[in-house]
């Protein structure tokens, strides 16, 4: 049991510590203007540690998503061979780009609750609150 706790713990470092290279590689080393607006918000390592999916939002217009990931993927290699050399390990794990949406999901579904408390707010003002005499007589 203490294995696994031992490995998990490991695995959070070196998500975070890939995390916080992808991060500073993003913001200043890499020149692609499509690139720009990209920020790494969350690493999440395989449970071997040979690959890893690194989720990143975009803070520009939708439309810059897709181009945006593409310039990642072209970059994959500098990016692995950068982390090979400041990280100082045997292995660096294969990097997935990934679109973070969780910003938008979030929204939304406050939307919809907020929605969703508005009609009820209003349907229940439209109703008399019953009196406790009405009651009695049931």
């Amino acid at each position: 049991m203490p294995e696994q706790r031992a490995r998990k713990y490991h695995q959070d470092r070196v998500a975070e510590t890939l995390r916080d290279e992808i991060s500073t590689m993003i913001q200043g080393e890499l020149s692609d203007p499509r690139i720009g607006s990209a920020h790494v918000t969350e690493v999440v390592l395989n449970a071997g540690g040979k690959s890893a999916r690194v989720y990143v939002a975009n803070d520009g217009p939708a439309e810059d998503e897709e181009p945006m990931l593409a310039a990642l993927a072209a970059a994959r290699g500098f990016i692995r061979h950068e982390l090979l050399d400041r990280m100082g390990v045997r292995h660096v794990p294969e990097l997935t780009f990934h679109l973070d949406r969780t910003d938008r999901m979030t929204a939304r579904i406050d939307e919809l609750l907020g929605r969703r408390r508005r009609s009820k707010g209003s349907s229940s003002s439209q109703a008399p609150p019953p009196t406790p005499e009405a009651n009695k007589g049931a």
